[in-house]
C-alpha cells in the first residue's frame, strides 16, 4: 500500500504483484455478452520509459530506481511507482486471468498524460505511448484493445495524432484527462478534437489526471479518494451546463471511478438548473437528460452504492472497471457485480461486457 508523508508527496509505494505469466494466450470460451470487458486498466509502454530515460530533460520526468523498485518523477510534480504490469503485457493478462477478464483496454497511466509539455515533446510522447499500446495489443491481439492518448494542449496535433491511430493503429478510443493544465475540456479551443472523436466514432475514457491537490487533501491520500472523483464531477458538470454535449450529440463519454459525485448529487444540479439563471445561460437542456450521455465504470467500492448507480444511469450505461495495477483498483470485479442484488442475467451480461462492446461498435 502507498504511503504519504505530510506534505501528500508519495514516500513509498510498493510493486509487488503477482507476476506469473501464462506461457500463451489462453483461449477465451466466453462469447458475445457473456465476455467479461474491463474499460479501466493502465499501462505505461517500455518504449516511453526509454525515452525518458534516454532524455529526461525533455519530457521533464525522471526514473528513479530505490530498493529495487521504479518510479516516475515528474518536475516539480508527483512520484509515481512503475509497477511491471505497466510494460509488460504478459503480467497484464496474467493479471486479468486472476480477475476473470476476458479483454482489457490498456489505456495510459495518468502520470504520463503529457498535458505540460510543449507540441513536439507532447506529440512525440503521444505517438511513443500509442506505439508502445498498440505493440502490447498485437501480443495479445484476443485478450487487450487500445485507448491511445492525445497531446490536448496542442489541438492541432491531437488531431493529428488522433486520426494517425485511428487509420494506423486501429484504435477505436481514445483515454483523455478531466481537465488540460486547469482548463476544462468543455473550452472551445478542444472543441474541434472532440468533434472529431465523434466523427471517428471514438469514444472517450475520461480520466482524473490534475497534479495541484485542492486545499484540504495533501494529507491521507485524500487527493484520490476525493480528488479523483471530485475532478470527474467537475469535468462532467462542465460539459453539461456549457452546452457542449448539445453540440456533441452523439459523442460517447465513459467516467471512472462510478461518474465521481455526479449519479449521486444529480438533484442538486437538476434543482440548480430550475432556479438559477446562470446555470441555463448556455443550455436549456436539464441535467437529468444528459446523465444518460455518459457512461460509468462500476468501480466503487461498494455494493449498494453500485446498486445505487446501475439503478440511476440504467445497466445499459455501467461497465466493469479495475484500475489496475494501482492499490486503489478492484481486484475482483465480477465478484463485486455478482454481490449486487436483485440484478437480472441480462444487466449483468451488459455490465460484465454487452455495453462495452457496443460502444467498441464491433467484436471483441
Amino acid at each position: 500500500m502507498a504511503t504519504a508523508k505530510k506534505n501528500g508527496r508519495q514516500a513509498k509505494a510498493s510493486t509487488k504483484q503477482p507476476v506469473a505469466k501464462p506461457s500463451t494466450a489462453r483461449t477465451v470460451k466466453r462469447a458475445g455478452a457473456g465476455r467479461r470487458i474491463d474499460v479501466h486498466s493502465h499501462v505505461i509502454p517500455a518504449e516511453l520509459l526509454e525515452a525518458i530515460e534516454r532524455d529526461p530533460k525533455r519530457f521533464q520526468m525522471t526514473i528513479e530506481t530505490r530498493e529495487g523498485s521504479r518510479r516516475i518523477l515528474r518536475d516539480g510534480g508527483q512520484a509515481f511507482p512503475v509497477y511491471p504490469e505497466f510494460s509488460d503485457p504478459a503480467i497484464k493478462v496474467a493479471g486479468m486471468d486472476r480477475k476473470g477478464l476476458d479483454v482489457s483496454f490498456i489505456s495510459p497511466a495518468p502520470v504520463v498524460m503529457t498535458y505540460w509539455l510543449g507540441v513536439d515533446a507532447a506529440a512525440q510522447a503521444a505517438r511513443i505511448t500509442n506505439d508502445g499500446i498498440a505493440k502490447m495489443v498485437a501480443a495479445y491481439p484476443d485478450r487487450l484493445r487500445g485507448m491511445g492518448t492525445l497531446p490536448m494542449q496542442h489541438p492541432d496535433a491531437a488531431i493529428a495524432e488522433l486520426e494517425r491511430i485511428v487509420r494506423d493503429l486501429g484504435f477505436r478510443s481514445i483515454e483523455l484527462g478531466t481537465s488540460v493544465e486547469q482548463e476544462q475540456l468543455s473550452e472551445p479551443r478542444f472543441r474541434p478534437v472532440l468533434k472529431r472523436a465523434q466523427d471517428l466514432k471514438v469514444f472517450i475514457f475520461a480520466h482524473p489526471n490534475a497534479a495541484t491537490p485542492e486545499c484540504g487533501t495533501e494529507n491521507y491520500h485524500l487527493r484520490n479518494l476525493i480528488g479523483n472523483p471530485l475532478h470527474s464531477t467537475i469535468m462532467a458538470a462542465n460539459l453539461m451546463f456549457s452546452g457542449a454535449l448539445d453540440d456533441l450529440k452523439t459523442l460517447k463519454i465513459v467516467l471512472a471511478h462510478g461518474g465521481g459525485y455526479i449519479p449521486y448529487q444529480i438533484g442538486r444540479f437538476v434543482h440548480g438548473h430550475k432556479v438559477r439563471k446562470d446555470t441555463k445561460a448556455d443550455t436549456r437542456t436539464s441535467p437529468e437528460k444528459m446523465l444518460r450521455r455518459f457512461w460509468y465504470d462500476a468501480l466503487v467500492h461498494d455494493e449498494a452504492a453500485l446498486r445505487y448507480l446501475i439503478e440511476r444511469v440504467g445497466a445499459d450505461r455501467v461497465m466493469l472497471g479495475t484500475d489496475a495495477p494501482f492499490d486503489m483498483g478492484e481486484e475482483d470485479p465480477v465478484g463485486r457485480l455478482k454481490a449486487v442484488r436483485r440484478l437480472s442475467a441480462a444487466d449483468r451480461d451488459l455490465i460484465c461486457g454487452g455495453n462495452a462492446m457496443k460502444l467498441y461498435g464491433g467484436k471483441l
